[in-house]
């Protein structure tokens, strides 16, 4: 009656070896590292530059703990975070002779003190908060002018088409810094020209100069314009950062304005910084232009004429020249989605998906300039690279549009999540990077822990005197609980916050209430005259119901808190509904599991240590009529 099968226990034997072997690194703590990776795509990272890395912190005297090669970056462990900081400018010194133009990545990190054997089981510890563990730490400049010379830019195309529309005629539009230059050669339009200009474009102060036929109107935009376009650029900044930090699958990161031109971001529980500090520093655009093959185009080409007026020279990757017209078709602005994939020759590509306007321009000039080239042109921190340069056969409509050519699988997913994430309003120089500590002090992390710990401890002990041998079980089965929750939030990878570590108090709280369900049902029937077998029996089965009734109601407020909190309202809603996922696994299989073993096997049992059994009095016979 009382015996578990076989398997059941060799399925709880397994599910305990799991939670003990991924718990286990949680209680190893972090040490500070250094993160090497390649800057660029056509630089690899490999034994030789393990080596590189090992000489040059040898020749600084400064001893890591390991260095060693992981994946597509190099990771060196320290004992503390000064020498961390020494070993990354020696390092930083002997890989990157040009500042400017960096070779490797070289970031601080925090890798767990864990042993070789639990990192080859994949076994890692769990991801901590900024309040818990901190991370990095990243101020970023905003290039405010390059922001105003883009608007001037655009007021440059906004003048021509405003002018074109109404047939007034001009001699010439030009950018002088950040203003806009319109030349006439007579009053008649000139007078036209700005009274139409001053009528569309409000936002710009229009000022003529010159007489006759040099008769100039120079627009500049007015102040409050000027603090709206830089206004602009810095949400624009904040938002395609949190687009491309929600990317990195980075739980509650934070992306805040700081000052009239600065953006903190903090990440809390990265483990690639590396490849967080590129990815967050690249300022990737995707522009749309037609090649020019024109005779003096190819003159350029071959080194025996100038670039032709109206073009500019670019490399395709490879490093092959290439004359690309300055006229723009498309930008980024009108992508919709950008994913990796293949091409038709089995290489990486990206596909785009345009949106309505960008899929009605692509249609419309591919139609026009079929036999001619068009190249895919993308721009990361100010330098742009022909990505591709294909020759149009037909006419390309739908908004569908692939581009490929010599990159590997990861640079197509880097491109894709790039473009993807949108662009940038103006560049971003990272002035600051730095690890963090914890933001509400050890003090109050050792209080958050010891809550736990005293919480457990205390629960544990009202249990084992209030139901005896049967509070001991339920104390198990609670450790068994916690044990595989910590493990479980280890491999998936989870955040844990400050108010994820309540979650766990709260959830050894709830998963007690089922034992004490079943031990006070087993009581009852003890109390109905049942024998001892009967009764344990009969207390599993007939509470089990209550006990899933009471857990799938908590769970769906779990599950709102999960769908519509945000920050620690999720990161505490996530713990909170998987403890109650292995609550119902403990207080329910692993305690029976401990309850069968210990007095499954006794035929004659007559008493249960369990608790003083208050049965009821028997009342007097009443006698019959």
């Amino acid at each position: 009656m009382n015996r578990y099968s076989l398997w059941k226990y060799v399925m709880l034997v397994i599910a305990l070896l799991i939670g003990l072997i991924y718990t286990l690194p949680n209680l190893y703590g972090e040490a500070p590292a250094v993160q090497i990776s390649s800057a660029k795509v056509t630089v690899k990272v490999d034994e030789a530059l393990r080596q590189r890395v090992a000489a040059a912190l040898q020749e600084a005297k400064l001893q890591p703990d390991f260095v060693q090669l992981d994946g597509t970056s190099i990771r060196a462990r320290f004992a503390d975070t000064d020498v961390q900081i020494k070993a990354k400018d020696a390092i930083s010194k002997a890989l990157n002779p040009d500042p400017a133009d960096p070779t490797y990545i070289v970031a601080l990190n925090l890798l767990s003190r864990s042993p070789q054997w639990l990192a080859k089981l994949k076994a890692h510890p769990m991801y901590l908060g900024l309040d818990l563990r901190g991370g990095v730490h990243f101020l970023m400049q905003v290039d405010m002018k390059a922001a105003l010379t883009k608007k001037a830019d655009a007021l440059v195309g906004d003048v021509r088409t405003t002018l074109r529309d109404k047939n007034v005629r001009h001699s010439g539009i030009s950018r002088d810094g950040n203003a806009v230059v319109v030349a006439f050669r007579d009053a008649e339009n000139f007078t036209a020209a700005t009274q139409l200009l001053t009528e569309k474009l409000p936002d710009v102060d229009w000022k003529p100069e010159g007489q006759d036929a040099e008769r100039r109107l120079v627009g500049n935009l007015k102040p409050k314009a000027m603090i709206a376009v830089q206004d602009a650029a810095l949400k624009q900044n904040i938002t395609t950062l949190h687009n491309r930090v929600n990317e990195l699958g980075t739980t509650e990161p934070v992306i805040q304005q700081q000052g009239l031109d600065r953006i903190v971001v903090q990440l809390p529980g990265v483990q690639d910084t590396a490849r967080a500090k590129d990815i967050i520093g690249r300022t990737a655009t995707l522009e749309v232009r037609m090649v020019d093959d024109s005779a003096e185009a190819q003159a350029a080409l071959s080194g025996t004429g100038p670039v032709p007026f109206g073009t500019e020279r670019f490399s395709e990757r490879g490093g092959v020249p290439i004359i690309v017209k300055r006229q723009v078709v498309l930008t980024g602005d009108n992508l919709n989605d950008a994913q990796p994939g293949f091409d038709e020759n089995h290489q990486p590509a990206v596909n785009l998906n345009l949106d309505a306007k960008g899929a009605r321009i692509f249609k419309d000039v591919s139609r026009e300039s079929i036999g001619k080239r068009m190249a895919i042109i993308l721009f990361e921190k100010g330098k742009g690279e022909v990505v591709t340069a294909p020759v149009i056969r037909s006419e390309i409509g739908g908004g569908r549009v692939q581009i490929s050519g010599a990159m590997t699988t990861q640079e197509a997913n880097d491109t894709a999540l790039l473009l993807r994430a949108g662009s940038l309003a103006a560049p971003m120089e990272i002035i600051e990077e730095r690890t963090i500590g914890p933001s509400l002090g050890a003090e109050n992390i050792a209080k958050g822990m010891h809550s736990v710990v005293w919480g457990f401890v205390a629960v544990a002990a009202f249990m084992c005197l209030y139901y005896m041998m049967f509070g001991l079980f339920s104390s198990l089965a609670l450790g068994f609980n916690l044990l595989l929750l910590v493990a479980i939030l280890s491999m998936l990878g989870v955040t844990l916050t400050l108010p994820g570590i309540a979650a766990i108090a709260l959830v050894l709280g709830m998963a007690i209430d089922a034992n004490v369900l079943i031990n006070e049902r087993i009581r009852e029937e003890l109390r109905l005259g049942l024998s001892p077998q009967a009764a344990i029996h009969a207390g599993y089965e007939r509470a089990f119901a209550t006990i899933l009734d009471s857990n799938v109601t908590t769970l769906i407020a779990g599950i709102a808190l999960l769908a519509f909190g945000s920050g620690p309202i999720k990161g505490f809603a996530v713990v909170h509904c998987l403890g109650i996922l292995t609550s119902m696994l403990s207080s329910v299989m692993f305690s029976r599991a401990l309850v069968n073993l210990w007095y499954g096997g006794r035929k004659r049992l007559k008493t249960v240590s369990i608790g003083t059994v208050w049965k009821p009095e028997s009342s007097p016979a009443t006698p019959e009529a």
